[in-house]
């Protein structure tokens, strides 16, 4: 698929998405026109790469830890420094911290609407 395919599909801009390529993030073959094409799974990479963006997480980091949502899985050790290393941990934290708030936040708000829906069975 072209790059405004896999814009649309993604809503992902298309400067966005050439600046992923730049950063080895999603990687995109040439045809003989030189026009960049995209296989398919590369939409899910591209919401991947957005959701790891969003909870903060730099594409460096990001770089390194792809294989691990590839599936087969390979993963590669050798620039795993102490530093990159506390940086996961401490972002695995923080998205557990966030995850457990959105849980508590939806949860608050089924017994709202379950709240409502009794009182409009009542009669209201």
């Amino acid at each position: 698929m072209r790059i405004g395919e896999l814009s649309e599909r993604t809503g992902t801009s298309r400067r966005l998405l050439r600046y992923y390529e730049e950063q080895g993030l999603i990687i995109a073959s040439r045809g003989p026109n030189g026009y960049r094409d995209y296989d398919e799974p590369t939409v899910d990479r591209v919401i991947q790469v957005r959701g790891l963006l969003d909870a903060g997480l730099p594409t460096r980091i990001i770089k390194q830890i792809l294989p691990c949502l590839d599936k087969p899985r390979t993963i590669y050790f050798p620039d795993a420094t102490p530093e990159m290393i506390a940086t996961l941990e401490a972002e695995r934290d923080r998205m557990t911290r966030r995850a457990e708030c959105l849980l508590r936040n939806r949860d608050a708000i089924g017994e709202y609407l379950a709240a409502v829906r009794e009182y409009d069975k009542a009669g209201r």
